[in-house]
């Protein structure tokens, strides 16, 4: 373990030296107070992130709390940035390299017009470095400062000839991903739940990943998450995250206590988890199908311990269904291809990468490449499909142009 961050400190340290000399030949036409100035802010961020590095060798990142992950994924950004902005100047080295090895062979002095051409480039390719460094950078502390946090609602029609009169006009609120461990305070959490209540929903669906890895980041945000009520309930499905199977037990029962303490913390909350089971929501003398399932991933990377076979039984006559399961991609794979009858599915798990750009009629992530349905509203046939992006983060703690998302979704009858 010391050795391997011990590399990743000498990775950081010729990161920081590129980066320094290509901020000494940027500055070199300030003037002497402005080449201060920003000589003064590179020497802190390269103390910044050699600090971070030099924590790491003696207190590795596991044992750090949710402020060190903060502190250090922020220099992770810097130092990724720099490294970005730093390869032209590598190349530009190589180059060089290659070059005065070559003018050795042909035993030829460098000519003064050359000399010259090459501080020019230098000059340019710095100037590069420092903008390929610097925008990136701004951008993604943004979203760790203000995107993780820039809450947005969707509103969306789901219309239907099988939704029965008396559920036209129904509202949904649909929430997802809130992965409590990422969040420094429950003050963000608050804000997002006041924003789902003030929607007035019928119902409210959380469709999985209420933590990162274990039940423990739950404590504290027990008097949140009960927050939420709504006249026909408030309804839960685990995610892949849900399960603690992305960490160490000590032994099978300790990783069983606590997927049972996470069922508690739902139930003492007033959520109804639904463990592969369906319940009928009725108004006024008619009913239409809630189905509720255990993460099941459509692809193999992911554990599949749902079975919708369970959970539709006994449903087959309702006139609507809908399906909370977690993963968009069991859409696709299961549910299209053996249940024609389920009208809607509500998932998440995507959190849209964190990442992208959505304009009217345009959006693009990562994501894309790896679910083909990855945000918003889908449809095949008679069936729908509704990804949310996520309330919460994971992994980069922010959001940079997909926004935590929560869900209005109305039922339409037509």
């Amino acid at each position: 373990m010391f050795f391997r961050f011990l590399i990743f400190f000498i990775i950081i340290l010729l990161v920081e030296f590129y980066f320094f000399q290509a901020v000494k030949t940027f500055v070199q036409d300030f003037s002497a107070s402005k080449k201060g100035t920003v000589l003064y802010v590179a020497y802190f961020l390269i103390g910044f992130n050699v600090l971070i590095g030099l924590i790491s060798l003696f207190y590795p990142p596991p044992q750090w709390n949710n402020f060190f992950r903060f502190i250090s994924s922020a220099a992770l950004i810097l130092l990724v940035c720099k490294l970005l902005g730093c390869s032209f100047l590598i190349i530009d080295d190589v180059i060089r390299l290659f070059r005065w090895l070559f003018s050795l062979l042909k035993s030829t002095p460098a000519e003064t017009t050359e000399t010259i051409h090459k501080i020019s480039r230098l000059k340019f390719l710095s100037q590069l470095a420092i903008t390929f460094t610097v925008v990136p950078a701004v951008g993604f502390l943004y979203g760790m400062v203000r995107g993780a946090y820039k809450y947005r609602v969707h509103n969306v029609k789901v219309p239907s000839s099988k939704i029965p009169k008396e559920f036209n006009g129904f509202k949904i609120v649909q929430i997802s991903d809130i992965h409590t461990g990422s969040f420094l305070n429950t003050n963000a959490l608050e804000k997002a739940f006041e924003i789902v209540m003030q929607q007035n929903a019928d119902i409210i669906l959380f469709t999985g990943d209420l933590v990162n890895t274990q039940t423990d980041e739950t404590n504290g945000f027990e008097n949140v998450y009960n927050k939420l009520k709504a006249p026909y309930g408030v309804y839960s499905v685990l995610g892949n995250h849900d399960y603690g199977d992305y960490r160490e037990w000590d032994s099978a029962e300790e990783k069983h206590k606590n997927l049972e303490n996470l069922k508690a913390v739902q139930k003492a909350s007033g959520w109804k988890l639904l463990m592969n089971e369906h319940v009928a929501l009725e108004k006024n003398g008619e009913k239409i199908a809630l189905l509720g399932i255990e993460n099941w991933g459509g692809s193999m990377r992911f554990p599949r311990y749902g079975k919708l076979d369970v959970a539709y039984k006994g449903a087959e006559d309702y006139p609507f269904k809908i399906l909370m399961s977690h993963d968009p991609s069991h859409w696709d794979v299961q549910v299209t291809k053996e249940y024609p009858t389920i009208d809607l599915t509500l998932s998440g798990h995507t959190h849209g990468m964190q990442f992208g750009i959505e304009i009217p009629n345009f959006k693009w992530s990562p994501i894309q490449y790896l679910y083909k349905n990855w945000a918003g509203l889908y449809k095949q046939g008679e069936q729908f499909l509704y990804v949310n992006r996520g309330l919460g983060f994971l992994g980069y703690p922010g959001r940079l142009g997909i926004w935590p998302e929560i869900t209005v979704m109305e039922l339409q009858k037509v």
